[in-house]
């Protein structure tokens, strides 16, 4: 086993049982300090919701979390990639599964791994036990056995069921194959259409495309045997429903011609003279996972007008089935559909396939280092970083429903419910992933200064393992050695670094005449600098203004004034800014807030104010977020005449006149900057009208640090900070003590950063 695949399996094993086995919990959702809490949670309180559901079965939606709750279920038979392992080895998968409904669609699972390979026994189970779940996704079933399981359930059972395996695939695809005949100017009556594989989730794609206008008989569907024809016997009923072909022909025949291929089969069974051999703008569905029946570098190569998906991240145009499934579920729950049917599936895939050539979300092409995402050949699907999913796929699903009957409920206000799906997500840490994304897209040189720390250098090691950075350990040598061996980093090609060996002598008597040249004029003699170069935040310091390293990160063992001291001799402020600042994001349970200045200005004048808002607001954009700033105090909209409120005044008078593209107003009390009703109902001429309130900018370092910390220990918020503004240089300080995710967040920060820097000189 090669180095990566060590490397690969022992993090996801650590990954999935630490800091505790598994990757779920069940949280309550009601106050539970009191007696009288537990009295009305279980006995005697739980007697009238029971009687209420006793009386009417429905009510069981109104007292009860079912109609939030869905079953992943399997029994380990065809697990992806790994075959029939049973179920408790698929269990890891099914907890996965449940993770990803959480976190795009706010839908609470419980994974079920069923001991039964009897179609017969397995249905019965499910059936049993139905009545806990407002939905079933059915997972890793093998075929053909999950097709007779998904339509006796389908049949029997009053709540949403689906196959994702299956339908997932198919309807993701399925908008891709829309999108992609309209780039090829095609009609999709007309095209002819290979599939290589007929198993469950090939059965499941055509299906859907004969649904949207394939003909059957412009249909090639192959298996492991070869064409599926009139003439092959002991073929099954789903597979007789393709056997339109009179007679026999090889995969190579069918190919000629043809002006789409979907593969669900195995890797390189299209070759580079079959895809020569498709009609104009061939449309090539390469799915087979990791390796697809055609890699993409050698597609593209031989057909420049070929428009491509595969199932793989690296490559344009991923079919990704969580595109799909968290938000079909969510409309179907949130109608209390009893199915999903064929409406739903057609209403999602439109939705899906419209919302790829709708204007893409900065923070899109910002995850995905793109200058510009837009509807063509290489954006067929949006990316599953796109907020709007979650506010486009569930009222497509939940109109069907309610069009088709299968409906339960009605929702009267559609604005209303598409603004409830975004708060839905407002606690859901997405910010992070774009933020660990777009640091992957271009990873920088990160000097850590105190590298010779258990918890910094493991760090390090997941920003190397994950592609976020290139890390420079700076320490003693024999300990980092040491450390690197009892936490199994292996890495040559990371540097270590001590600044007090004779083995660095060129380098510091380097650095040390460069920072004499800087400071000459301000009291320091050469022996001095040369001496300061030993010191670890000097000598990481100067790395980054001399191109040794692209980015810095230090403070996790010492105290915050002494770490950024160095910090701003050396690097110094942007010719543009008149003070340093930082500002702290926070994920909080109304979304992410930016709170400034957390860590450095005591008592910043108006004007200081006001440029430590245009800072943040920057920053703000800089994770792909529109800042919407509130500037907070004890007072409302000149309420008190104080000095601490009048400069607040003054510094939103200041941002008004020269930076009106801010949306920023103030000054506001905390709750009316964040309780869009509360602001609307008194302040409307407000400036901020009913928009969402993503930073906060406090009167002084007080204010500010002390309510970044009460949220980060009385709600456990996370927090990625303090992150510095206005430096010459990328430069970040940790907080004393930080944790391993936090410094793996700040070090995804200083990337992003040194790549914007980067960005800004060049042009």
């Amino acid at each position: 086993m090669d180095i990566n695949k060590r490397r690969l399996r022992r993090h996801a094993l650590v990954y999935h049982s630490k800091p505790k086995p598994g990757k779920i919990e069940v949280v309550p959702t009601k106050k539970h300090n009191s007696q009288r809490d537990l009295g009305l949670a279980y006995s005697p309180g739980v007697a009238a919701p029971c009687n209420e559901i006793a009386k009417n079965v429905e009510d069981v939606y109104k007292y009860t979390n079912k109609g939030n709750l869905v079953a992943v279920i399997s029994n380990g038979t065809a697990v992806l990639g790994l075959g029939d392992i049973g179920p408790e080895a698929s269990k890891p998968v099914m907890e996965g599964k449940a993770l990803l409904f959480k976190i795009f669609a706010d839908i609470d699972v419980f994974d079920i791994e069923v001991d039964a390979n009897d179609p017969e026994k397995f249905i019965e189970t499910v059936k049993a036990i139905a009545p806990t779940f407002g939905g079933i996704n059915l997972e890793d079933i093998k075929a053909p056995e999950a097709f007779e399981i998904e339509d006796r359930l389908k049949e029997e059972l009053n709540i949403p069921v689906m196959h994702d395996d299956q339908h997932g695939t198919a309807i993701i695809s399925a908008a891709a194959l829309l999108n992609a005949l309209e780039i090829a100017e095609k009609k999709i009556e007309d095209v002819k259409l290979v599939v290589s594989g007929a198993g469950s989730a090939a059965m499941a794609c055509t299906d859907l495309y004969v649904l949207l206008g394939v003909k059957k008989e412009n249909i090639y569907m192959y298996d492991s045997s070869g064409l599926l024809h009139k003439q092959r016997q002991n073929l099954s009923a789903r597979k007789k429903a393709y056997a339109y072909a009179e007679e026999d022909k090889t995969l190579e025949d069918a190919m000629v011609g043809a002006d789409v291929f979907l593969g669900l089969s195995v890797a390189g069974i299209v070759s580079p003279k079959m895809l020569k051999s498709m009609a104009e703008n061939p449309i090539v569905f390469a799915m087979a996972n990791p390796d697809p029946e055609i890699d993409y570098p050698t597609a593209v190569e031989t057909r420049s007008d070929v428009i491509m998906a595969t199932g793989r991240t690296d490559f344009p145009n991923q079919v990704n089935n969580v595109l799909g499934f968290p938000f079909i579920f969510r409309g179907a729950l949130d109608v209390r559909a009893t199915k999903i049917n064929e409406e739903m599936k057609i209403a999602a895939v439109k939705a899906i396939a419209e919302l790829a050539k709708k204007p893409v979300p900065e923070q899109v092409n910002i995850a995905y280092s793109e200058t510009r995402l837009a509807f063509g050949r290489e954006y067929i699907i949006p990316k599953p970083f796109d907020p709007r999913l979650i506010g486009q796929i569930p009222p497509a699903v939940a109109k069907a429903a309610i069009e088709s009957g299968v409906a339960q409920s009605t929702i009267e206000d559609w604005d209303e419910y598409e603004m409830e799906l975004l708060e839905r997500m407002g606690s859901e840490d997405k910010i992070t992933r774009l933020l660990l994304s777009r640091a992957r897209n271009n990873p920088k040189r990160i000097v850590y200064a105190e590298a010779d720390h258990l918890d910094v250098l493991k760090a390090a090691q997941i920003v190397y393992d994950e592609g976020i950075g290139v890390p420079i350990l700076l320490g003693r040598r024999d300990v980092i050695k040491e450390l690197m061996q009892e936490i199994e980093f292996e890495a040559d090609d990371v540097i270590i670094i001590d600044p007090k060996s004779d083995k660095q002598k060129e380098q510091l008597k380097r650095y040390g005449k460069s920072l004499w040249e800087k400071r000459k004029r301000k009291g320091i003699t050469q022996y001095e600098a040369e001496k300061l170069m030993r010191e670890r935040n000097y000598f990481a310091a100067m790395m980054v203004v001399e191109g040794d390293a692209d980015t810095m990160l230090s403070g996790y063992s010492r105290a915050y004034p002494s770490v950024l001291k160095p910090i701003l001799e050396i690097i110094g402020k942007e010719s543009s800014v008149s003070k340093v600042a930082s500002t702290n994001l926070m994920m909080t349970a109304k979304g992410p807030i930016f709170i400034s200045d957390t860590s450095i200005n005591i008592d910043p004048s108006a004007q200081e104010l006001a440029r430590i808002a245009q800072m943040t607001a920057f920053t703000v954009k800089m994770f792909g977020v529109e800042p919407v700033v509130a500037m907070v105090s004890y007072s409302n909209f000149g309420s008190s005449k104080n000095p601490m409120a009048k400069k607040i005044t003054e510094a939103v008078a200041y941002l008004h006149e020269h930076y009106p593209d801010i949306a920023v107003d103030g000054e506001l009390q905390v709750d009316f900057a964040l309780n869009r009703k509360m602001r609307m109902d008194k302040f409307p001429f407000s400036k901020l009208q009913n928009r969402k309130v993503n930073t906060l900018i406090y009167p002084n370092l007080d204010a500010a640090n002390g309510t970044y910390k009460l949220l980060k220990e009385l709600n456990s918020a996370d927090s990625i900070g303090p992150i510095l503004m206005g430096l010459n240089e990328p430069a970040h300080v940790f907080q004393l003590g930080a944790s391993v995710d936090e410094m793996v967040n700040m070090s995804a920060v200083a990337v992003v950063d040194a790549q914007q820097k980067a960005k800004r000189k060049k042009h």
